[in-house]
């Protein structure tokens, strides 16, 4: 088998490239530098311009599914130049896939996108399951239903579509974890707002999984690659600093204190999804990280 993979070099991708070469999978894969192009026997790249349109037609032979992880990070301020960079980077990735896929019919069978469970509306008190709808008109729950809306254009070339609405991804490489634990690391770890606002987490080898697992088993649809047991936001923070052997005791931070210092991003502070993985459990995945304080031991215990 072989997947054309977007995102390759990022968090995400490098831990997906190494799994899936493991299981004996080969990989080609789209980048926007032509110095990240390597040429080996089951790892190959290919350059691409998703603005432009650009794209290497090379990277689709003998392709049977394509995963795109494809989008420029949200964990940056939000100025109204980087919001267009956000969106756009997502929809005009997919757009070129489409493309590529328009102009070399019955090549893939499969797609398999990123996605986001910023698509859910901030709530303490509900869970959220794919089944639900009603999205509100928030920033990330527009990029990602733009972003929903532009895979499923694939299905009109008869490719099997499958969304995965990821959460918050735990890993000490990097992402969202290695932000939350540098103050902790000093002894200014604090929990945001109320602290009871619920974080789905996942931890990046389970990210990794279920791409692999969605890709093996041909699953169509939306998945919430999610751990089983989300916590909120206090918990998630006492854990870490308790990993990490550091003190807990500082008060709450204001929310009125990081809209200053991060303007509309903040909201990924003190956005509530609580987020149910019961999907993509029913269809038999069995996730490796199933306690949020093993998954934080792993990553972060020095």
């Amino acid at each position: 088998m072989k997947v054309l993979l977007t995102g390759a070099t990022g968090l995400v991708g490098t831990e997906l490239v190494s799994l899936l070469l493991k299981n004996g999978i080969s990989v080609n894969y789209l980048t926007t530098s032509k110095d990240k192009i390597q040429d080996e026997p089951n790892y190959k790249g290919f350059y691409w311009s998703p603005e432009s349109g650009e794209i290497d037609n090379h990277c689709i032979e003998d392709v049977d599914a394509v995963i795109n992880l494809a989008g420029s990070p949200i964990a940056k301020r939000w100025t109204d130049s980087y919001k267009k960079q956000i969106l756009n980077s997502r929809v005009a990735s997919v757009n070129a896939i489409y493309n590529l896929l328009k102009n070399n019919p019955n090549s893939v069978h499969q797609f398999i996108s990123a996605s986001a469970i910023g698509i859910y509306p901030n709530s303490l008190d509900k869970v959220y399951s794919e089944d639900d709808t009603s999205f509100d008109t928030s920033f990330l729950s527009t990029v990602v239903q733009q972003w929903e809306t532009a895979s499923d254009k694939m299905e009109t070339l008869g490719v099997k579509v499958a969304k995965i609405r990821t959460g918050l991804v735990l890993s000490g490489k990097g992402g969202a974890l290695k932000e939350l634990a540098t103050p902790i690391k000093y002894g200014f770890g604090a929990a945001f707002g109320s602290g009871q606002q619920m974080q789905s987490w996942i931890h990046l080898d389970d990210l990794a999984g279920i791409y692999a697992y969605v890709l093996h088993n041909e699953l169509e649809g939306i998945y919430n690659a999610v751990a089983p047991h989300p916590v909120t936001n206090h918990t998630l923070v006492e854990l870490a600093a308790k990993v990490m052997d550091k003190p807990f005791f500082l008060p709450n931070v204001p929310k009125l204190v990081m809209e200053l210092i991060l303007g509309e991003m903040h909201t990924l502070l003190f956005d509530s999804q609580n987020v149910s993985a019961k999907k993509i459990i029913s269809e038999g995945y069995q996730f490796k990280y199933l306690s949020l304080e093993k998954a934080l031991q792993v990553e972060l215990k020095s």
